[in-house]
């Protein structure tokens, strides 16, 4: 029998995932989380085989929880659900020891198939999403960009910016400068959208 961690924010969704996965004679869902934290915890917890994590749930993502199970809970393999085939999340998935990465509107046979594959050593990835996250290349963000845009996202002035990260206020427009001229951005507010579009946010 196989066991599944089932890792969802939104409790109807967890709940369809959790219905379609125990319509299978050979898998068993072991553990329910609703936010990346509690996801991490369960897996140390109750070791499943597999974990399905929703890649954007809150207090940690999916991404951040990918990494601490790799980190705290050994052997359980991470398949990332997501609604947005942003070719960043594939790779920063994929960097993360993720297994999988599955689209949520992929049929509902493909689901329990992708676990019983990463079980087997495989690693499953929707083609398209793989061909899509070739052509698109790496992030030409540095760490500290990325950052500075991601709190640039949410609408805070560069002074909050600034002090939250412990930088001169001139420092933060440098970075902010840097991203927007990589990204081709007009404002700092577009670049934030093209970095959170291709994923590298």
């Amino acid at each position: 029998m196989i066991r599944v961690l089932v890792a969802e924010d939104q409790a109807m969704v967890r709940g369809a995932l959790v219905s379609l996965l125990t319509l299978e004679s050979d898998i068993a869902v072991v553990a329910e989380a609703g936010d990346g934290r509690e996801a991490v915890e369960l897996a140390v917890a109750t070791a499943p085989d597999v974990a399905l994590v929703d890649i954007e749930m809150p207090v940690l993502d999916g991404l951040e929880a990918a990494a601490a199970m790799a980190r705290q809970a050994v052997g359980v393999r991470v398949v990332i659900l997501t609604t947005f085939g942003r070719p960043g999340f594939l790779r920063r998935a994929l960097q993360a020891g993720v297994r999988g990465f599955l689209l949520k509107d992929a049929p509902a046979a493909a689901l329990a198939q992708a676990v019983r594959d990463v079980v087997a050593g495989k690693v499953v990835v929707q083609p398209e999403l793989a061909v899509t996250a070739l052509s698109e290349g790496d992030s030409p963000l540095t760490p500290r960009e990325q950052e500075v845009l991601r709190l640039c996202r949410s609408g805070r002035p560069v002074a909050a910016i600034a002090e939250e990260l412990h930088l001169t206020e001139g420092t933060v427009r440098n970075y902010l400068s840097e991203a927007i001229g990589k990204l081709g951005a007009q404002t700092r507010v577009e670049a934030a959208l093209i970095a959170e579009r291709k994923g590298w946010l």
